[in-house]
């Protein structure tokens, strides 16, 4: 949430802010850790090809790597997405931890009202918290913001406090309330709504209570506004800052890149066997030489992230290059999964219903809605993918002789609807020929637009698709962003491995050359 631009603002508390919500950032930085940990060449596979013999590494440099790996991790995060937010940590209900902090909390709390009941009344907590509330405002103010500055300085005087303490006359609640007035002055508005709740309250000891828990979420407005600040600038310069980073991880593990090397030599040979496959089986003279001509290290590029669209995420380590965004790319391919079915029972239904049907206002895309609402979650373990298709066969079928109806059309016979809902059903089939052919257009659009992402607009839509456009565009833009941040950071590192693979490829091209 975006602090108030029209109130002020601290550079001081934006750096500290920044500190102290780090450890409960809404971001991946200890699975990242832990991937690339696992993700270590030859901690899979045997076959993995060792760069270089492995070296004793010291518990410093560990730990020098590890936050490395972190802060390139948070400010990649803050790049990529857009909805990126620091957030308050949350301890689990039942853990240690929260019954340890909640303990510690009672037992202040029970002792400041202790103080305060006191004749007469103890002030030496309640001073104390005072001055925290004092610095905390100040934290939120920029340097020419002098007027409030000296106004908190003047009323929150703790040397006057404690002499008013001394001699009975100090007026607490006079205190919290310009307190509660200077943080309506600057918070952002979306906790104007807590500000009023403050001023319902009339015992001190919740009151300082609830005022702290506001100033907690004030600090997390502004460090959320810092980070919404300095994202342009960050943006400028975070293609070098990872590749500096990843440098330096790789430096210090000299075999960080076999798994890329894997990943991109796959993406080449699967281009190989598509030519292959295009030329002629005794291709000779110049034009079959010409064809011949060495991969494009662009293609293989492209090819080698339309598998990420692939991966098995669960027995294969993810290349270290994209590491950070595996959790995005997954999220990409379960997306792309259920709009496959999605597009594959919408072609089936809308091909039965006929384009009588499909033109009429409003009917397509509430069979749209039946599919997706009924293909939701269906990556989770308990989802099951034959008794959902059961049901969108019969209410799919029953949308459309309804819909039959009303226009004036003859309804689907009992025959007619048991053909559709078994074509709807057999879409759970992975050999499914429909499935595959829209499968495969979505390959191919994907494809187009990586090949075309400099360009303004879109490529155009394959046949069949038209019910998933929208979907799928929404989908496309987001990944080619993502393919394309990606190769602006680690293009150096692909272009020498490339370089060495299409070099092989082009020495096994020209032996072939010479045994014909």
């Amino acid at each position: 949430m975006s602090q108030n631009p029209d109130k002020p603002h601290s550079s001081e508390e934006k750096s500290s802010g920044l500190e102290d919500g780090q450890e409960s950032l809404d971001n991946p930085d200890q699975s990242i850790r832990k991937r690339i940990r696992q993700s270590a060449p030859g901690s899979y596979r045997d076959d993995t090809p060792k760069s270089s013999p492995p070296r004793p590494v010291s518990v410093e440099e560990l730990m020098e790597t590890a936050k490395g790996v972190t802060n390139m991790a948070l400010a990649h995060e803050i790049v990529v997405n857009g909805d990126f937010q620091i957030k308050p940590a949350e301890l689990p209900e039942h853990s240690l931890e929260k019954k340890v902090r909640d303990i510690v909390h009672k037992a202040f709390w029970d002792c400041l009202e202790a103080q305060l009941k006191e004749d007469p009344p103890t002030y030496d907590h309640a001073i104390k918290l005072l001055g925290e509330i004092k610095e905390t405002l100040l934290s939120f103010l920029l340097p020419g913001h002098t007027r409030l500055r000296n106004q908190i300085t003047e009323v929150l005087d703790l040397d006057l406090i404690k002499q008013e303490a001394e001699n009975g006359a100090l007026d607490i609640s006079k205190l919290v309330e310009f307190v509660i007035g200077m943080m309506g002055t600057l918070c952002a508005p979306a906790r104007d709504e807590e500000i009023k709740k403050l001023k319902d309250i009339h015992e001190i000891v919740p009151l300082f209570r609830a005022i702290f828990s506001v100033l907690d979420l004030m600090k997390m407005d502004m460090a959320n506004f810092a980070v919404s600040s300095i994202r342009p600038k960050l943006m400028q310069q975070s293609a070098e800052y990872e590749r500096k980073k990843f440098q330096e991880f790789l430096e210090k593990q000299p075999n960080s890149l076999d798994l890329v090397t894997n990943w991109l030599q796959e993406a080449a040979d699967d281009l190989e066997k598509l030519r292959s496959n295009r030329l002629p089986p005794h291709g000779s003279g110049d034009g079959a030489a010409g064809e011949a001509s060495a991969l494009c290290p662009t293609a293989v590029q492209n090819q080698a992230y339309l598998k990420l669209l692939k991966w098995d995420h669960m027995n294969r380590p993810f290349p270290e290059t994209v590491l950070m965004d595996q959790s995005r790319f997954q999220e990409i391919q379960l997306e792309l999964e259920q709009l496959l079915l999605t597009g594959t029972v919408l072609l089936v239904a809308f091909s039965a219903a006929g384009s009588a049907l499909v033109d009429i206002p409003g009917f397509a895309e509430k069979i749209k809605t039946i599919v997706k609402v009924l293909l939701t979650g269906m990556h989770l373990p308990a989802f099951n993918l034959k008794e959902s298709l059961a049901t969108i066969g019969e209410k799919v079928c029953a949308e459309v002789n309804s819909c039959l109806s009303q226009h004036g059309f003859t309804p689907f016979t009992a025959e007619r609807e048991t053909v559709l809902k078994g074509q709807i059903q057999a879409v759970a089939n992975p050999d499914n020929t429909i499935c595959k052919l829209i499968d495969s257009r979505i390959q191919k659009f994907l494809e187009n637009y990586l090949a075309s992402s400099h360009q303004k607009s879109l490529p155009a839509i394959p046949g069949g698709l038209g019910p998933i456009q929208r979907e799928l565009e929404e989908i496309a833009v987001k990944y080619v962003r993502l393919v394309n941040y990606n190769k602006m950071v680690f293009s150096p590192y692909y272009d020498a491995v490339l370089a060495k693979i299409l070099t092989k490829e082009e020495s096994q091209l020209a032996g072939k050359s010479k045994e014909s």
